[in-house]
């Protein structure tokens, strides 16, 4: 008797992947190409020729899509996240006076 009724999802605890962008890259190149719809439907309206919009939104849209996947490909999934994260941490914490460490007065109940 056969035991496979249901297939095995072996994709379990991985991050999504699509075509080499992973985790929240792919969520970025989305809200890229929103972005640039909505740049190109604004300068149709300011009056720019169709063919002009296009070179303009295809020289934009290339030069993100090719951002966002040299990101994806220097951090992978967490590796930006971590980046900006060490960004704000102090160098070094300077303390000028000991009198944090020094004698501390009871704590008055």
């Amino acid at each position: 008797m056969s035991n496979n009724i249901y297939p095995i999802n072996k994709g379990i605890n991985k991050s999504i992947e699509f075509k080499g962008l992973k985790a929240q890259y792919i969520w970025y190149l989305g809200g890229g190409i929103v972005l640039l719809m909505a740049v190109f439907a604004g300068l149709y309206i300011l009056g720019l020729p169709s063919l002009l919009c296009m070179a303009i939104l295809g020289i934009t849209g290339t030069a993100f899509v090719m951002k966002v996947y040299s990101l994806s490909h220097k951090y992978g999934e967490y590796g930006m996240m971590k980046a900006l994260a060490r960004r704000q941490l102090p160098r070094a914490v300077k303390m000028y006076s000991r009198k944090v460490f020094c004698a501390q007065e009871k704590i008055k109940e």
